[in-house]
Order: structure tokens, then sequence, then C-alpha cells
């Protein structure tokens, strides 16, 4: 008997058509809406992010400026626009970052009892503080701008991947086709390859798509409070902040970038959701 006899079947993956329909194809919708309009920026954007229109004051919501214009007379429309692509690109990057950190140091913490206690403690560390006030301390450092957001969603998501990684491989090593497996003389490398990564790939997914919705809201958390990207570079959470002096002359300048951010978290929390019952109805 060799072991390729003893490979297990694969674990039951997210069905693909979890995404097809129900609320995974609402969630699908909606941050595909988004993404696009982000991408499409330089054609949807009737101005540019930040020119300055004569006699545009703080207008109202119109077939010209559908979000109404700020105190400096720039369209919020366009600036929505611009400000998803620099959300998008913070996610885009910072989350995958922090899965493949905390991933790894998740696979090293489980081969060895030493290496365990030290990223254990080192997460409750990093958790012990909420990512606004780590934003903070970072910017206090780094100075404002898209680095200590990239480097706090970094920090949020190594502890979530790490954690969820270890105790994978714990529980995946402790079955019996992998112990018969490594009794014929698999290597940890071809355990891993063929049978630990196989096995958790639907859960990193799943985190994956929470992920993206926290960072979404990290990003905008710390753009509206001024630590994140710089003015007058447009952000989701910038916009929002700069709006909530002007409610009482231009309401859509502020319901424009909080109805994107809410979308954008409302989707990615619908396709994780869609994923979660999609593996529950197939372990079942």
């Amino acid at each position: 008997m060799t072991t390729a006899t003893l490979k297990a079947p694969a674990r039951p993956r997210a069905k693909r058509g979890a995404l097809r329909g129900g609320r995974g194809l609402v969630g699908v919708v909606l941050v595909g809406v988004v993404v696009l309009a982000g991408l499409l920026a330089p054609l949807l954007a009737p101005f540019s992010s930040q020119e300055q229109i004569p006699g545009a004051n703080l207008l109202g919501a119109s077939g010209t400026h559908l979000f109404g214009t700020d105190e400096v007379n720039r369209d919020v429309f366009s600036r929505v626009l611009y400000g998803i692509r620099i959300d998008l690109f913070i996610c885009l990057v910072a989350v995958p970052a922090g899965a493949l950190l905390g991933g790894l140091v998740g696979l090293v913490a489980s081969q060895t009892g030493p290496s365990d206690v030290v990223a254990q403690r080192a997460f409750d560390v990093v958790l012990a503080f909420p990512p606004i006030i780590l934003g903070i301390g970072i910017a206090a450092v780094t100075g404002v701008g898209v680095l200590p957001v990239v480097c706090v969603v970094i920090g949020a998501e190594v502890p979530l991947f790490g954690r969820l990684v270890r105790a994978a491989t714990l529980k995946v090593r402790e079955l019996p086709y992998v112990d018969a497996a490594e009794s014929m003389g698999a290597s940890r490398t071809w355990v891993l390859r063929k049978h630990v990564l196989p096995n958790i790939l639907d859960s990193l997914i799943v985190q994956l798509a929470l992920s993206a919705s926290g960072a979404v809201f990290i990003s905008s958390a710390m753009n509206f409070i001024g630590i994140g990207v710089r003015p007058p570079e447009p952000s989701l959470g910038g916009v929002l902040a700069d709006a909530m002096a002007q409610l009482g002359a231009n309401t859509m300048y502020a319901v424009g970038p909080l109805a994107v951010i809410v979308v954008l978290v409302l989707g990615f929390q619908l396709i994780a959701q869609a994923l979660v019952a999609a593996r529950r109805g197939e372990a079942s």
C-alpha cells in the first residue's frame, strides 16, 4: 500500500452555486457594482476629484451633481468614485498580506510547542489593542497616509488567519489517514500540501470575505478621524468626515459615501454568510 491509497477524500468545499443565487448573488452584485464604479471612475466621474467648480458651493443633489457639491466647490459624486479606488486598494493589498503572514505564522506555530506559545502570546498582544488605537500609534510614528491604514488592517488580520490555520492544522494532523501517511514516510511538507491546505481552503475563503468587510470598516474609520489618506485625496471615510459639518446645507454630501460604505460591508458579509451556509449544508 502506498501513501496515495491513504489519501482521504477531499473535504467538502463551499458550493460554487452558493454565489449564484440568494444572498450570495446579492452580495456579489453589491460588491461588483461598487468595484466597477471605482475602476471606471475616470469614465463615470463628471469632474476631477479635486476640481473646484466656479459658483458651485454646497449645492444640493441634481442631475449635474448627483451628490451635490462640498464646501470648496468640488463634486461629491466624483470624489466618492475616486475614494472607492483608495479603499479597494487598501483591501486588495492589506487583507491578502495579512492572510499570508498570519497563515505562515499559524503553520509555524503548529509545528512545535515553544513556537506555538510565542505565537499565541503575540496574537493576544495584537488583539488587546482596538484597530483604531493601533492606527493612532502607527500614525504617530509614520505620519498619516495610506501606510498606517494598510499596517493596521494587516495587523488585525494576522491573528485571525494565524489562529484559523493553526487550529485547522492541528486538527487535520490528528486524523488517522494523516498518521498513516506519516508512518509510511510522508514528510511534513507533503502532509501540509496534500492534506492540510486542501482541508482549510474553504475556511480561508470565508475568512477572506469577512476580513474584506472588516477592512472597509477599518479604512473608513481611520480616514474619518483623520489618520488615513491625506487630504485633498478623496476617501470614503474622509468625504464622510468633511460632510458632518455641512449636513444642513447638503444632506447627500454625507449620504453618498455612507451608502457606498454600507453597500461594501453588507456585500462582503452576504458573500461570507452564503459560503458558510453552503459549507454547513454539504457537511450535513
